[in-house]
C-alpha cells in the first residue's frame, strides 16, 4: 500500500470512540442544548438470555412425547398473604402500559387477548379505563409515584395491585407523557391541563423508604380486605437489596424489570446508561429470595427484553415464576410494521413513518403521538388504525406461540411442568453471561468469578 492509498484508507476510517452515533449526539446537543427523549428500550447489545442454551434430554434425561404427554403451564401468584391469589393459565403476563401512552383501542385489545389466554394485563400510569376493565378478566392495578388517575374504587375493582418503585428503562427517574398525547380524556383522568407535557415524580410522595412502604402495603391490604395480591415492581439496579427490602415490607410478588425494558418516553441517557441487564438482575433476585427462605412463598416476575418462548423458558429455569412483556406485545399488535389493517384491507404506513423521520423497523417515536399504526397515539384518526378485535387476535397468536415454544423446550428437557425447569438445565455461551447468571460456561464446569 503506497502513501496515498494509506492516507485514503485513514480518511474513511471511523473512530471507535467517536463513531457516527456519537458525532450526531454531540452535534445535536451543540445545536439545541437539549437531551433526546424517545420511546422503546435500549438499542445497544447487552448480555441477554440469547447467551444461554438448554441441555436437551438424551441418555441421562428422558424427553416427553410432545403429542401424548402434557406439560403444565398453570401459574399461581400472590400466595403469601392474599385471600384470592391470581391463577393464570400461562406464566406470561402483559406489562403495565398506560392509557395515555397507548390508545383506548389498544388497552381494550390487551384485555381481550389476556382474557382469551388466561393471563393478566396491567393498567399502567393514568388510571383504569372502562374498556380495559370490561375486557380483562384479570386486571392488575398499578400504583405509581405520580398517582395520576389513582382511585380507591378502581383498586377494589382490580384483581391485584402493583406498587411501582421503578422501571427498567429508567430506574430512579419518573415517566413522561408529552403534551401532544394529552387529549381531553387523558387530561380529565389525570387531572392535568390539555396539551401540556406531563412528568411523573421519580419517587412516591408519601414514603421515602422500606418502612414507609410497609405502611403503604398495609393500607392497601385494609382497603381491599386482604383479598388482592400486592406486587412491588423495581427497576433492576441494586436488585439483591431491593428484593429483600420489598419482601420485608410485605410484598406477595416481586417484579424485577431489567434495563432492556421499554418505555413510552424518557431521556435516552436513562435508557442506555442506567440500570443492569435482566440476565444479571434475575440471578440477584433469586439469590435474595433463597437466602431469606422465601422462594416458595413470594413469587418472582421478570420483565425487560422478554421476546420469545425461549426467553420465557430461560427466565423460569433461572428461578422466575412468570414473565411480563411490554415491547414484544406492542410489536405483536403492529408496532414497527409497514402496514395497518383498516376498513377490511391493508394500507401502507411507510409514508407516515417518513413524515416523522423514520422507517418501519427503526421507529422509537412513541412519545410523539404520531404512531403510524395507531398504537401509541391519542390522535382520533390514527387510533382507528388498530381495532380491538384485530389487535387482540394478533396478540393472542403471539402469546399462544410463546406458550407452545415454552412447553416444547420444557418437554425436550424432560419436564412435565414448565415450573420444573431449573438452572441445571442451562449453560452459558459467553464468559460475561456465565458470570452474570452464575452458570457454567458451555463444555466446562467453570462458573466465572465463583
Amino acid at each position: 500500500m503506497n502513501h496515498s492509498d494509506f492516507s485514503r484508507h485513514l480518511s474513511l476510517e471511523a473512530s471507535a470512540g467517536y463513531d457516527r452515533t456519537i458525532l450526531n449526539y454531540i452535534q445535536n446537543a451543540a445545536a439545541h442544548g437539549l437531551y433526546e427523549i424517545r420511546g422503546m428500550g435500549a438499542k445497544r447489545k447487552l448480555p441477554h438470555f440469547d447467551d444461554l442454551v438448554f441441555f436437551g434430554a438424551s441418555m441421562s434425561r428422558y424427553p416427553l412425547e410432545g403429542y401424548r404427554e402434557k406439560c403444565v403451564t398453570k401459574t399461581i401468584l400472590g400466595t403469601r398473604y392474599a385471600k384470592k391469589p391470581i391463577e393464570l393459565e400461562i406464566p406470561i403476563t402483559i406489562a403495565g402500559m398506560s392509557f395515555g401512552s397507548l390508545s383506548a383501542n389498544v388497552k381494550e385489545a390487551l384485555g381481550r387477548a389476556a382474557t382469551e389466554m388466561g393471563t393478566t394485563t396491567t393498567t399502567g400510569d393514568g388510571g383504569m379505563t372502562p374498556e380495559e376493565r370490561q375486557s380483562s378478566k384479570t386486571l392488575v392495578y398499578q400504583c405509581l409515584p405520580s398517582r395520576y388517575g389513582f382511585n380507591p374504587d378502581d383498586i377494589r375493582k382490580a384483581d391485584a395491585i402493583e406498587i411501582v418503585v421503578g422501571q427498567g428503562a429508567k430506574p430512579g427517574g419518573g415517566g413522561m407523557l408529552l403534551g401532544q398525547k394529552i387529549n381531553p380524556r387523558v387530561a380529565e383522568m389525570r387531572t392535568l391541563p390539555e396539551g401540556i407535557d406531563q412528568r411523573s415524580a421519580c419517587r412516591h410522595p408519601d414514603w421515602t423508604g422500606p418502612d414507609d412502604l410497609t405502611i403503604k402495603i398495609q393500607e392497601l391490604r385494609e382497603l381491599t380486605d386482604w383479598e388482592k395480591p400486592i406486587y412491588v415492581k423495581v427497576g433492576a439496579t441494586r436488585t439483591y437489596n431491593d428484593v429483600k427490602l420489598a419482601v420485608h415490607a410485605g410484598a406477595d410478588v416481586i417484579v424485577v424489570d431489567g434495563m432492556q425494558g421499554g418505555t413510552a418516553a424518557t431521556q435516552t441517557v436513562f435508557i442506555e446508561h442506567v440500570g443492569i441487564p435482566t440476565l444479571a438482575a434475575v440471578r440477584q433476585a433469586v439469590d435474595a429470595l433463597e437466602e431469606m427462605g422465601m422462594k416458595e412463598q413470594v413469587q418472582l416476575i421478570v420483565s425487560g427484553g422478554i421476546r420469545t418462548g425461549a426467553d420465557v423458558a430461560k427466565a423460569i429455569a433461572m428461578g422466575a415464576d412468570a414473565v411480563s412483556i411490554g415491547q414484544g406485545v406492542l410489536i405483536a399488535l403492529g408496532c414497527n410494521h409497514d402496514r395497518y389493517f383498516q376498513t377490511g384491507e391493508y394500507h401502507s404506513a411507510i409514508e407516515d413513518y417518513a413524515a416523522i423521520g423514520t422507517a418501519p423497523g427503526y421507529c422509537h417515536h412513541c412519545h410523539t403521538g404520531k404512531c403510524p399504526v395507531g398504537i401509541t397515539t391519542q390522535d382520533a384518526v390514527l387510533e382507528q388504525r388498530l381495532t380491538p378485535e384485530i389487535g387482540a387476535r394478533h396478540l393472542r397468536n403471539y402469546l399462544k406461540t410463546l406458550t407452545m415454544e415454552l412447553t416444547t423446550i420444557a418437554r425436550a428437557c424432560g419436564k412435565q411442568n414448565v415450573h420444573h425447569l431449573e438452572r441445571e438445565d442451562l449453560v452459558a455461551l459467553t464468559v460475561e453471561a456465565a458470570a452474570m447468571a452464575r452458570l457454567p460456561l458451555a463444555g466446562t464446569n467453570w462458573v466465572p468469578g465463583w
